[in-house]
């Protein structure tokens, strides 16, 4: 049951990442759900705010902890398309979030390089939940600026 809700969540972040793409962001997205309810839905919007830490999981903590009524996200997964960076693991791992399941991995600048130990220790991570798919909309976007 499990690995079929993290396909239907993760399509539902890959949506968000369309999005991002179509506003000219770099097509990162990703959803929060919390017992079987998407409570926030964000993509990259870096360029759009002209802000570096406007990253889809930032927007993504800020938006569901606002929907919950508090800072802690203790039952709550976070889906999104690609690995998530330092800075957002960090901040997933302040909000105690239960579970991240990510698509593709980032080798360049994803958490599990420069920062593995960042998240809550009861975290659960989950990865490659549908990588291809989120690996390809961001190299085609890469590809797209060379």
């Amino acid at each position: 049951m499990e690995q079929n809700a993290d396909i239907q969540y993760m399509r539902e972040a890959l949506k968000e990442a369309k999005a991002a793409l179509s506003e000219g962001e770099i097509p990162v997205g990703a959803v929060v759900v919390c017992r079987d309810r998407i409570v926030a839905r964000a993509h990259n919007l870096t360029e759009t705010l002209h802000d570096v830490t406007a990253h889809a999981e930032m927007q993504a903590i800020t938006a569901a902890a606002e929907t919950l009524g508090g800072k802690y996200l203790q039952d709550c997964t976070l889906y999104v398309t690609l690995e998530p960076c330092a800075m957002c693991a960090g901040a997933l791992g302040w909000s105690q979030v239960s579970r991240i399941v990510y698509g593709a991995a980032d080798p360049r600048r994803g958490y599990q390089l420069y920062a593995p130990k960042v998240l809550h220790p009861k975290t659960q991570v989950a990865d490659g939940v549908l990588a291809d798919e989120c690996l390809k909309l961001v190299t085609d976007f890469f590809k797209s600026k060379r």
